[in-house]
């Protein structure tokens, strides 16, 4: 920064010591006149002789009232002090301002003025005599339109520019050399480590190494026993490929074409299960379901498949006989249960008990045949049937809901009709215990045909009430009394004799006389093995 405002302050100081005269008032208005140039160029000295030289004479000057003692007292300067500061009195720096240490030597002699010099940092070229002498004066700051430099103006802001070294390098710059390779051991321990401990290192981790292997070797061989070589598993076949004959495929199968059964009379109703046998809309199920709804004019039925459809149905007929009834529902296309051979069953096969127990639908659980051909007597205080069926026993679990669900073998065949269980309880109102019953499939079927086609079943009689009787060494049913013109009376059967068999089926007692009479049709003329007074007799009986 150029030093002249600083000198042209200085001498109007000495000129005008007081600065209530009228000469600093002047040259203070005379600096306000020039506000057309930067205020960094002042007026120069011959500025001030041609200002004074071309004013108007007739022009009064501005005056200033005097200043007043007390003004002076405390803007005036102090006594003896000329210039704008006095370095005489100057106080002590403040001890919260840290002062700046000397510069070294050696930046003093690289960057101060020369001893006892006192030219500015800021040089124009007519200071050292450079110029071509075109010019006859020195212009403000170095020319004419230098006051928009932007190195010399103060208020430009910063602006990236290229760099300073604009020529082109003659030398290219010397590419790095590729210093001495370093070893592992300088890598890892930068040489803290010498080569023998590191090789008696890695032989100690392979020791180590070692001996933990052997111990987990033979922990693994001694505590699991997959890995034992004396024992030998059993092969089993993927779990994910079901044959047809698998639970799980018999089941697809046979789930469709199982509905459970709601019942609805007034505030009461029940459910039970339905297994659908004819692609009419007929379905089968027990009569003790149905029973309740048989002669209650607003009663209703629905029948609920597998996908959710619900249905309306009507009673067809059923028979308390057997504890059969046959429903028809309005329905397209629906599946139909394939159904088997009952005859064929045996002890320990496999089969399943489809249905709806406690309101579930299409549960399903497995079991085995416990025993067939079991004479099962059934009623119920709520219905009319009175029936005794040569039942298939099954351990698979039925519960109440069941009745009516199929039972079905490993092909997925309808092998019987749920319809009974034995429980432990007095009421009769428990869960399964592995004793459940179903009428086999082969007289479903006879009695179903019948009831879709008359509405109603014929059974053969014999003609006699009897009672279950014992000797210790056979079992029989002995005759009570003989109905009048029934088939018993006219073959010759009298009160007392004891029935040991019908037809080829051997009878143990009465509930066994009945399922041994009923496997006849009616008109069957039947052979019957009576013992009467220690004899053995054999009678034709044609059954009504």
């Amino acid at each position: 920064m150029s030093e002249q405002p600083r000198t042209s302050a200085h001498q109007g100081d000495s000129q005008h010591p007081n600065t209530d005269g009228p000469a600093a008032h002047a040259n203070h208005g005379s600096a306000t006149s020039h506000s057309g140039q930067s205020p960094w160029a002042g007026p120069s000295a011959t500025e001030h002789e041609d200002a004074s030289e071309t004013r108007d004479p007739d022009e009064t000057p501005p005056r200033r009232a005097a200043a007043t003692p007390a003004e002076s007292a405390v803007f005036g300067r102090p006594e003896g002090v000329a210039g704008s500061f006095d370095r005489s009195n100057s106080p002590d720096p403040s001890p919260r301002v840290e002062q700046a240490p000397p510069p070294p030597e050696s930046l003093t002699k690289a960057f101060g003025r020369p001893t006892n010099s006192s030219e500015s940092l800021q040089r124009s070229p007519w200071d050292s005599g450079e110029t071509d002498g075109s010019t006859a004066e020195n212009p403000v700051l170095w020319g004419d339109g230098n006051e928009h430099d932007p190195w010399r103006d103060p208020t430009t802001g910063a602006v990236l520019g290229g760099p300073a070294l604009t020529g082109e390098r003659d030398e290219e710059p010397a590419s790095p050399g590729s210093g001495p390779l370093l070893s592992a051991r300088e890598v890892l321990f930068g040489r803290r480590v010498r080569p023998w401990s590191l090789v008696t290192l890695g032989i100690v981790v392979l020791l180590v190494g070692a001996a933990g292997g052997f111990l987990g070797r033979i922990t693994a061989e001694e505590g699991n026993p997959l890995t034992n070589p004396d024992v030998t598993l059993a092969t089993v076949e993927p779990g994910a490929d079901r044959p047809a004959s698998s639970i799980a495929g018999a089941a697809s199968r046979v789930v469709p074409a199982v509905v459970s059964v709601e019942v609805r009379v007034g505030s009461q109703g029940g459910t039970g299960s339905g297994v659908m046998i004819d692609g009419n809309g007929y379905v089968v199920t027990n009569n003790h379901v149905v029973s309740m709804a048989a002669d209650t004019p607003d009663a209703k039925i629905f029948t609920v498949f597998s996908d959710g459809t619900r249905t309306s149905a009507r009673i067809v007929g059923r028979d308390p006989e057997t504890d059969l009834a046959v429903l028809k529902v309005e329905v397209g296309n629906p599946t139909v249960a394939q159904l088997g051979d009952s005859k064929n069953l045996q002890v320990g096969d496999k089969v399943m008990a489809v249905g709806s127990p406690l309101g579930l639908e299409s549960t399903v659980t497995s079991g085995i045949v416990s025993s067939v051909h079991r004479p099962v007597r059934l009623a119920g205080e709520e219905t009319d049937t009175n029936a005794v069926i040569d039942a298939i026993q099954t351990d698979a679990a039925v519960n109440p809901g069941n009745s009516g669900g199929a039972l079905v073998d490993g092909n997925g065949a309808v092998v019987g009709i749920n319809t009974a269980i034995r429980t432990m309880g007095t009421s009769g109102s428990g869960g399964s215990i592995g004793l459940g019953f179903a009428i086999p499939i082969d007289q479903v079927r006879d009695i179903s045909q019948q009831l879709i086609h008359t509405g109603q079943v014929r059974h053969p009689d014999l003609g006699v009430d009897a009672k279950s009787v014992t000797d210790g060494a056979a079992d029989g049913a002995q005759v009570q009394n003989v109905r009048e013109g029934g088939a018993a009376q006219e073959a010759g059967l009298a009160e007392g004799d004891v029935i040991t068999e019908v037809g080829e089926r051997a009878v143990g007692g009465a509930d066994e006389l009945e399922v041994a009479v009923d496997e006849h049709d009616v008109g069957t003329v039947v052979p019957v093995t009576v013992v009467r007074k220690g004899r053995e007799l054999v009678l034709d009986v044609t059954l009504h």
